[in-house]
């Protein structure tokens, strides 16, 4: 080969190689901030909360968030979606579950970051992946900052139990089938749609509290994004 010719293959291997740097910085700096950006685009700014209702939580661990809801009202009985809400636990019969999305694979078979493999990661940003819902069961759960309750409207918990089913596969009651994954106390199931960067489990919490007419951001991938519309309980605020 000649010397211009390995010359100018070096040339377009170079500025390959820069375009994907280039773009690879764009995500790793831009999502970021558009995060930031869409998280802080308000819906349903003009809410105020109800004199009474049906009190829920919006838990996070500072990456993931979930929607806390009784297991039994008037209005819903999550036992006849969730048959897991039925078994007891260590701690008792479950009064609460926490409802939360992501991507199947990391659900079932990757039990921390860590364990996260380079190609798993590289799919989800790209194409994204197959979702599921991870349903938690609590006892009696406490507030703290990161289990911050929120009284809504019977209204907005009936559009919230609407938003959430609607992700869910059609299945006669009690029949939807449990799946086990990396947290053993923890039930999965089947869900509608795809993972993807641009609907996270973050993104899921907060379309499902903002179409419930709860304060929210217009797109909320990440944790911080959803928690900064839920007030601290009074106790940890300041602490």
């Amino acid at each position: 080969m000649a010397k211009a010719e390995q010359f100018h293959l070096g040339r377009y291997a170079l500025r390959v190689a820069l375009g994907l740097f280039a773009m690879l910085a764009m995500v790793v700096v831009g999502y970021p901030v558009a995060a930031w950006v869409g998280s802080s685009i308000p819906q349903n700014a003009d809410w105020a909360p109800p004199a009474d209702g049906v009190d829920i939580m919006v838990e996070t661990n500072g990456t993931h968030t979930s929607i806390i809801v009784p297991v039994v009202t008037d209005q819903k009985d999550w036992r006849e979606t969730f048959p897991s809400a039925s078994l007891p636990t260590p701690y008792g019969t479950p009064t609460h579950l926490a409802i939360g999305y992501g991507e199947r694979e990391v659900f079932l078979n990757v039990p921390t970051w860590g364990d996260l493999e380079a190609a798993t990661a590289l799919r989800i940003a790209t194409v994204g992946g197959d979702s599921l819902v991870r349903v938690s069961h609590y006892v009696r759960p406490a507030p703290s900052d990161y289990h911050r309750p929120l009284t809504i409207s019977r209204e907005q918990y009936a559009r919230l139990i609407g938003a959430i089913e609607s992700h869910l596969p059609e299945t006669p009651a009690g029949e939807r089938e449990i799946l086990t994954g990396t947290y053993a106390e923890d039930a999965y199931y089947e869900a509608l749609g795809e993972y993807t960067m641009g609907m996270t489990c973050n993104t899921w919490v907060g379309a499902q509290l903002a179409e419930a007419g709860i304060p929210m951001g217009l797109w909320t991938p990440m944790a911080g994004g959803v928690m900064k519309w839920i007030p601290a309980p009074a106790a940890t605020q300041g602490s």
